[in-house]
């Protein structure tokens, strides 16, 4: 009976040690429940870009104002009736409140939007 008390104690140890001080213990549970708090913090990331992307395409399948904004922010388009205007800032402007000179007529554009 005593031999079976101290082989079963040996166990218990041996068991306790593989527990706590192996690579596959608890140390691999604490490093795999990190790296799970990890991915899911990326998932809840990509999926809200995703919910973003969803609608945007939505929004471009279903109108033309998100189609004509994205064409006038990322290509730079303008409509047929409107003319496009680009104010250059001289060289050596001392400050933002000393006025611009209005910029001399293009007559090659004032004949292109006619």
């Amino acid at each position: 009976m005593k031999w079976l008390a101290v082989a079963l104690f040996a166990a218990l140890l041996l068991l306790q040690y593989r527990l706590w001080l192996s690579n596959d213990g608890v140390s691999e549970v604490l490093r795999l429940r990190s790296a799970v708090t990890a991915r899911q913090a990326d998932n809840a990331r990509v999926s809200e870009r995703n919910h973003q992307l969803a609608a945007e395409v939505r929004d471009l399948k279903q109108g033309y104002t998100a189609l004509e904004e994205r064409a006038r922010s990322d290509l730079g388009m303008i409509a047929g009736n409107e003319s496009f205007y680009q104010v250059v800032p001289q060289k050596g402007a001392a400050s933002a409140d000393t006025p611009l000179p209005p910029p001399a007529p293009n007559p090659q554009r004032t004949a292109a939007a006619r």
